[in-house]
């Protein structure tokens, strides 16, 4: 599967009738990473869940390799290639990390694909084939990061969503999981990563958008949106 491209163009989304997004457009060329941040309640996730379908739009659009989505439920855009792995990660805590793989497959019907599927998250993330048979609640945070990841590449998508990998995980797994965010990259996947920690996100992203109360305020190149101050002053609301 080739990696996808994906569009969207004045994303308007509400919670209970109160605005979240404003208008917000960004654009994933095919094969790259690109990073959206900002600070917390600005809109970061509102817009992945919009774009995985878990969020009503209320206008814009959403184009996967040219395919408007909007009015295509959540999960018949797993199979289109659009994965997406949430804040939080969301694991099945009472199921192991082996059954938390394969129940990220749950669109496939190829058992033998599955399985070489599951070989690869191995080869990919050696700590998941050790702690195959361990509960997913007793793995460290660190360790249940990577295992959503994996889960969310089980579906095979061309387009990989990950909100706040970084996310209550030890400093060494940060390193550990945008390395590997990286791999899958160069893989052929294209990413989209939303990420609260400015220099981290920028730091492995080819392109940039900073969003500020619902907008996108700032984009361009990640190591020049890294370097520029006015972006600093944006993502800090000064």
């Amino acid at each position: 599967m080739s990696a996808a491209s994906l569009e969207v163009a004045d994303l308007q989304v509400s919670y209970d009738g109160v605005p979240a997004l404003h208008g917000v457009s960004l654009k994933v060329d095919a094969g790259k990473i690109v990073a959206l941040v900002g600070g917390n309640g600005n809109g970061k996730s509102t817009t992945l869940r919009a774009i995985a379908g878990l969020n009503a739009a209320n206008a814009g659009s959403i184009r996967l390799d040219g395919r408007d989505l909007v009015g295509v439920r959540a999960h018949q855009r797993v199979p289109l290639g659009l994965s997406l792995v949430p804040e939080g990660r969301r694991l099945f805590p009472r199921l192991t990390a082996l059954r938390n793989l394969e129940l990220g497959a749950f669109a496939r019907e190829n058992g033998a694909e599955v399985a070489a599927s599951i070989d690869e998250m191995f080869d990919l993330f050696p700590i998941l084939k050790e702690r195959a048979q361990q509960l997913a609640g007793t793995m460290s945070g660190g360790e249940q990061q990577m295992l959503a990841i994996a889960r969310g590449l089980m579906a095979r998508p061309r387009l990989l969503m990950l909100d706040e990998p970084s996310w209550g995980i030890a400093p060494k797994f940060v390193t550990k999981v945008l390395d590997v965010i990286q791999r899958v990259n160069e893989r052929g996947v294209t990413i989209l990563l939303v990420e609260q920690n400015l220099h981290k996100a920028l730091g492995i992203a080819h392109r940039g958008y900073v969003i500020q109360t619902g907008r996108i305020v700032m984009e361009g190149d990640a190591q020049s949106l890294l370097h520029d101050d006015g972006v600093k002053k944006a993502y800090l609301g000064l």
